[in-house]
């Protein structure tokens, strides 16, 4: 296989949670193989700034779009934007997600439980659509789902998040088939990485658990780079509806 198949000059990605951690590191990542990036979150000063960063370290267009995922009618006008901005959209990382934290199960607010759907599936899903409607009018596109490796073993702590990402591996099939063959819909099962949130982790309790990965440890941000380029490009051709852990090997 040679290189330049990975190569996304010519091709807009949009991030959707791309101002930090695992979006950060996938929008620098297309960058750096020549894509124009978009990056989106609820935050419109720090996509701004992001994009500002990707630029002067990579020389690529980047463009920051404050966008709220779990506000379904907002997207079409994200979507809109990118398309007035970049004149295409050739890849989609639903990247952006939330897993608050809960006292107990039998305390789950409806509140909480609906506000983990909306930004963890629905406004994945209606991105999805959106996106994949034009991607395949205009000869084709792929579109990567950030799920969770919590998705295929959930545990109580994280179950609100766990069910929305099951949920987002259906979608992911479903998807392919709906879309196929012009648009390629897959998934990345995310691991456990060392990003903003786990600033909040207790350590020590953390490395006993990392001891029964088989990598023995979390994953850097950079390390989800290689399946996300795998996917955005040309390389995974013959893939679609996917499901790929990244996850150093959690049982």
């Amino acid at each position: 296989m040679s290189g330049d198949r990975f190569d996304l000059r010519e091709r807009v990605a949009l991030v959707t949670g791309g101002s930090r951690g695992l979006g950060r590191a996938m929008a620098e990542a297309f960058a750096e193989a020549g894509a124009t990036v978009v990056i989106a979150s609820r935050n419109h000063d720090s996509c701004v700034e992001a994009a500002a960063e990707i630029h002067e370290k990579t020389g690529a267009t980047a463009l920051g779009i404050g966008a709220h995922v779990g506000k379904w009618d907002e997207l079409p006008g994200l979507i809109d934007r990118v398309y007035d901005e970049c004149g295409r959209l050739d890849v989609l990382v639903n990247n952006a997600g939330m897993s608050p934290l809960y006292d107990s199960v039998p305390e789950i607010s409806e509140a909480l439980f609906d506000k983990v759907v909306d930004v963890n599936l629905k406004g994945p899903f209606r991105l999805s659509v959106l996106a994949a409607e034009r991607m395949a009018q205009a000869g084709g596109g792929s579109i990567i789902n950030i799920s969770s490796a919590a998705s295929l073993r959930a545990r109580e702590h994280v179950l609100p998040y766990a069910i929305a990402k099951a949920g987002v591996n259906a979608m992911t099939v479903g998807l392919a088939h709906t879309y196929s063959p012009a648009v390629r819909v897959n998934t990345i099962l995310a691991g456990t990485f060392f990003t903003d949130v786990s600033k909040a982790w207790d350590m020590e309790a953390f490395d006993e658990r990392a001891q029964t990965f088989a990598m023995k440890r979390g994953g850097e941000p950079h390390e989800i780079v290689g399946a996300a380029l795998y996917l955005a490009s040309d390389a995974s051709s013959y893939t679609t509806g996917a499901l790929i852990p990244v996850d150093g090997g959690q049982p």
